[in-house]
């Protein structure tokens, strides 16, 4: 059961009319709707260690009230799927039984109704930036305060506990960028961190084909970080194609290129569960 309307908060507007539109379209037929989320800084606080992220904690409880309402809830994400299930708290949740995880950019996918996680073959390049990337860092005197997170399909460098967090972002990112191009990867950036990822999928191409996979009408997307930049991009195509759509920027302060795009911005996570638990009552 969702929160009575009279204890949810009101269901924010759009500030633009294809937003707006988008809304109206997922109010009136919600089960040909998709809702998708990014996790980190979406549903997830940004912390100084990713390993400690946890979902908000009133975020698997305003999924489940909205999930059985919609076509399906999809969490696209840049970690690894069953990262992201153990750290949302997804798994065996009733309610959450439309919930899908398109993790590493869509090539893993978890689906709450098997749990399981299904994945394609992992590109060799990864293996080999794994290696070379602690001498790298060395070698750029980019050690101290840096540091590596091991993603399984991809590798990032974090910046955020370095003395200049966004001095040292600044000049690792063009050598990245070429160490990555060296091995047949691509650099993506975010707030303080770069990560060394596979081409060809991205939040957008992942997003995307759920949507027409599930054949939805209507699409809601929010993100907070340039990772996030493909999905908004994939939407507003969507939009072109006849797919009604929402845009929201989860925390407008670090990511101007997100917040200008968005239909609806929002102040972080705890908001973002504001509105997810809204529009379950709206559509309760």
């Amino acid at each position: 059961m969702g929160s009575s309307p009279e204890s949810a908060d009101p269901l924010p507007q759009p500030l633009t009319t294809a937003g707006r539109d988008g809304l109206a379209a997922l109010l009136a037929h919600p089960e040909r709707a998709v809702v998708a989320l990014d996790f980190d800084g979406t549903l997830a606080e940004i912390v100084p260690d990713p390993e400690r992220a946890r979902a908000h904690p009133g975020a698997v409880a305003a999924l489940a009230a909205l999930a059985p309402r919609v076509a399906s809830v999809a969490v696209v994400t840049g970690r690894p799927a069953g990262v992201a299930v153990r750290y949302g708290g997804f798994a065996g949740v009733p309610g959450l039984e439309h919930l899908v995880v398109l993790g590493h950019y869509g090539a893993e996918r978890w689906d709450a109704v098997t749990g399981t996680v299904r994945a394609a073959a992992a590109h060799p390049g990864v293996a080999s930036v794994r290696a070379e990337l602690p001498g790298f860092l060395d070698r750029f005197g980019a050690w101290r305060g840096t540091w590596i997170e091991e993603k399984g399909r991809a590798v990032a460098v974090h910046t955020r506990r370095a003395e200049d967090p966004q001095g040292a972002f600044e000049a690792l990112r063009g050598p990245l960028g070429e160490l990555a191009a060296r091995h047949g990867l691509v650099l993506e950036p975010g707030r303080m961190v770069l990560e060394l990822r596979p081409p060809g999928m991205d939040k957008g191409v992942a997003l995307a084909e759920y949507v027409r996979e599930v054949g939805a009408e209507s699409v809601l997307y929010a993100g907070d970080d340039l990772g996030d930049l493909p999905a908004f991009g994939a939407v507003e195509k969507l939009r072109s194609d006849g797919v009604a759509g929402v845009l929201v920027c989860s925390g407008s302060g670090e990511v101007p290129e997100l917040a200008e795009r968005a239909d609806l911005r929002v102040p972080g996570p705890a908001a973002v569960v504001g509105l997810l638990g809204a529009l379950g009552s709206a559509l309760a």
